[in-house]
């Protein structure tokens, strides 16, 4: 199935990304104490913690913190208790943005969003307002180049709903949270690795943002995704880069 081109606004979220490497280790710790509290410090029967474990190796985490960080979860040793919490709200030209956070104060972190949206011309939304507008799903993404019909033939086997080429060649490939796992492994096996892999919250209706409305929403989502206790952004935005 054919898309719309997306690669380059992929691209330049990865590289907003990748300028606020200070703050990914923080960003997994947090979900590798979560989820190892919630399942359990087995990596064969916590997969949420078996995912986790595969960003602090994408993130270059040494093994030996990250397995301190596993045993601190799930010992009896006194820490932070995170909670985790959802917020919504409308950006620039009534785009939609999810912010998931976790928190040991939501009294600090509603207020730090909050502020975050007034001050940058958004509005911050009700439970449920926007996120109707996004999937809740696996996504993985194969730069223009890569092999369309083997990576198809593999992942559609494996139990991927859907693969979508765009214009300019880059494969997106959609799964349900569930089979993820089994469908990023049978590809890897395969020899073809995703430049992007995660559960994500996939937008639905991208709306176009050039211009000044583009610098607007990029410094919204700066200011969000540097709050302290923020641990994904996701938006429907599509973003001209060439305006920033």
């Amino acid at each position: 199935m054919a898309g719309h081109s997306k690669w380059a606004n992929i691209q330049h979220r990865k590289g907003r990304q990748d300028e606020k490497r200070g703050k990914v280790w923080t960003r997994i710790i947090r979900e590798i104490t979560v989820a190892a509290r919630a399942g359990g410090g087995d990596l064969g029967t916590n997969p949420r913690l078996r995912l986790a474990v595969d960003r602090a190796k994408a993130a270059n985490m040494p093994a030996d913190r990250v397995k301190y960080n596993i045993d601190k979860a799930t010992g009896n040793q006194e820490g932070v208790t995170y909670e985790e919490i959802r917020y919504e709200g409308y950006g620039i030209g009534g785009a939609a943005i999810i912010i998931d956070t976790m928190t040991d104060n939501k009294v600090r972190t509603v207020a730090e969003v909050r502020h975050a949206f007034s001050r940058n011309g958004g509005n911050m939304g009700t439970e449920g307002s926007v996120a109707f507008q996004f999937k809740h799903c696996g996504q993985l993404i194969f730069a223009p180049g890569a092999d369309e019909d083997k990576v198809m033939e593999v992942a559609l086997e494996a139990g991927a709903d859907d693969v979508i080429s765009d214009e300019e060649g880059a494969i997106e490939v959609l799964t349900t949270p569930m089979a993820f796992e089994a469908v990023k492994n049978a590809l890897e096996a395969a020899g073809l690795k995703a430049d992007v892999a995660e559960v994500t919250m996939r937008p639905e209706n991208p709306i176009e943002l050039s211009g000044e409305d583009a610098v607007r929403m990029q410094k919204l989502l700066d200011v969000l995704e540097e709050l302290d206790d923020t641990q994904n952004v996701f938006h429907n935005a599509e973003i001209d880069a060439e305006a920033l």
